[in-house]
């Protein structure tokens, strides 16, 4: 070893020794006054508050065994320098785990001992915490190795009251009624100490929460793939998987990532703080944490969640509400209009060429219908016009729109068809049979005419309040004069239909019928080969 890691070491343990005799007294006032506390409780018949005593006990006595062993073991070989901060965040982490133990447990303590008659117990318990916040105030500034003690503690002296002066005179005391909880919910504690869990867990408790704590990062995530949680408290140093990497795979998780999650470490220092509420961390708080400071954290991560919940919530509706408006849109309009309508097209008006057009008309339904109850044809319009759309579905046809017993559709707009004249003329003979279909499940007696023809053809919307997609032109003109001088359960089509259909169709000639405005047209009935 050179003479200057020599010296190193020397200084180490110098800076040690210095630190171990800073600690020494008010550890010391600590312990005394946890084994007065604990022997008055014990003589004058306290045991509900015994198991409390007993943890504060045995943390005042860990926390002077470890300022006794400070000048012992591999810290005091490690040399200061580059290792310093590492060195000093160690040491607070190791020193503030009891001073955060005998802190919880004195303050649940205090409010428990309250309604006692023994105010010896009441002043000496009140000694305990004083000495306990007193050296937590001091350790940062204790337990610095890279610069002065002394040097650091004038200068906070000189500036430090001023600062803290000015700031409180701004802010004003704390309007805060004890026990009161503007938030609960459920809460999953995650700490490798048990003595930080079962104070946590206490305090959330008694404030309304429902709590769940676990030793471990693995057993947190485990916890929350099993339960849910509006909230979670996580502790940054943890022997298996630490807190940052659980709250990295949580705001990885769909599912998890809008849990709000405070970090909670006994590292005081900004690094993890800033990485951690980078990684998607809500909030963070040093150990010990003030119990004010704690519920003020709380309530408030919890208050977001709410709000974060219901605007969820609400979105989730307008997307159903979306949905179901869309739904509804798609039974008047079709899909591809309804884009252009959400495009912030006004008028929609367009020409197709070589459109086939397709009427249907019930034959006999006015008569059968007049003896029959409205519920009863009704039921039957329904169900026969919802065979009719599924199968026009199914054959890439469109459905235009209904009148009364009639019902109007197209192959070729406003989507293209590969072929919509065969597409139309398999819809008029799947048309026929499911009237068929749903006459035997009625029992009714009625038969359907029809009328195709092709050719152009305008389409677009019409009306503001109830619009319809509609068509137009002479060819929609002559296809509803084919429908009418068709036959029952018959497809009258016009000789251009029936020209394209020769073959894979049977066409029977019906002969020339007077059309008006058309004067004679040669027309064919159209059924299966």
């Amino acid at each position: 070893m050179s003479i200057v890691d020599t010296d190193s070491v020397r200084a180490g343990r110098i800076q040690l020794a210095h630190l171990r005799q800073e600690l020494l007294s008010p550890v010391n006032a600590l312990l005394g006054y946890a084994e007065i506390v604990h022997e008055e409780a014990s003589r004058k018949g306290s045991p509900d508050v015994l198991p409390d005593l007993n943890r504060i006990l045995a943390a005042a006595r860990d926390l002077a065994g470890k300022v006794d062993r400070m000048v012992e073991g591999d810290r005091a070989k490690s040399p200061p320098g580059s290792a310093a901060a590492t060195q000093e965040q160690e040491l607070r982490h190791e020193l503030r785990t009891p001073l955060n133990a005998i802190k919880g447990y004195g303050e649940m303590l205090r409010e428990d001992v309250a309604d006692l008659s023994s105010s010896s117990l009441r002043a000496d318990l009140d000694r305990l915490l004083v000495a306990a916040t007193d050296l937590l105030l001091r350790l940062d500034r204790i337990v610095r190795f890279s610069v002065d003690v002394e040097e650091t503690r004038l200068a906070s002296d000189r500036t430090g009251a001023v600062i803290v002066s000015d700031l409180m005179r701004s802010l004003g005391p704390i309007q805060h009624e004890p026990n009161t909880v503007s938030e609960t919910g459920s809460i999953l504690v995650v700490d490798d100490i048990e003595a930080n869990r079962d104070l946590l867990s206490r305090r959330l408790i008694r404030e309304g929460h429902r709590v769940a704590s676990v030793a471990s990062g693995q057993q947190a995530l485990q916890a929350l793939a099993d339960d849910e949680f509006d909230l979670v408290l996580l502790d940054l140093m943890m022997p298996d998987i630490n807190g940052f990497e659980v709250l990295v795979r949580m705001k990885a998780d769909e599912r998890l990532r809008r849990i709000p999650v405070i970090m909670i470490t006994a590292l005081a220092e900004t690094e993890s703080a800033v990485r951690c509420i980078e990684a998607g961390a809500e909030d963070y708080l040093p150990k010990p944490f003030d119990p004010v400071l704690l519920r003020a954290r709380i309530n408030a991560c919890l208050h977001k969640k709410r709000w974060r919940d219901r605007e969820q919530k609400y979105l989730r509706r307008i997307e159903d509400e979306t949905a179901k408006f869309e739904r509804l849109l798609l039974t008047i309009l079709p899909r591809k209009v309804i884009g252009r309508l959400n495009q912030g097209e006004a008028m929609i008006a367009d020409r197709f060429e070589g459109v086939s057009v397709l009427f249907a008309d019930l034959v006999g339904f006015t008569e059968h219908s007049a003896r029959v109850t409205p519920a009863a044809m009704v039921e039957y319009l329904n169900r026969l016009f919802s065979e009719f759309d599924a199968l026009a579905r199914e054959l890439g046809v469109e459905k235009i729109k209904t009148i009364g017993d009639a019902y109007m559709a197209v192959a070729g707009l406003p989507d293209p068809n590969p072929d919509p004249v065969a597409a139309i003329a398999t819809m008029a003979l799947g048309m026929i049979d499911r009237l068929g279909i749903v006459n035997d499940h009625f029992g009714w007696p009625l038969q359907i005419r029809i009328g195709i023809h092709s050719g152009p053809v305008v389409a677009g919307i019409i009306g503001e309040h109830r619009f319809i997609y509609d068509v137009w032109g002479d060819t929609v003109n002559v296809a509803s004069r084919l429908e009418a001088y068709s036959l029952p359960n018959r497809i009258h089509v016009s000789q251009d239909i029936a020209c394209h259909l020769v073959g894979p169709f049977a066409l029977e000639p019906r002969g020339s019928v007077e059309v008006k405005g058309k004067g004679k047209l040669e027309t064919f009935f159209l059924s299966r080969i």
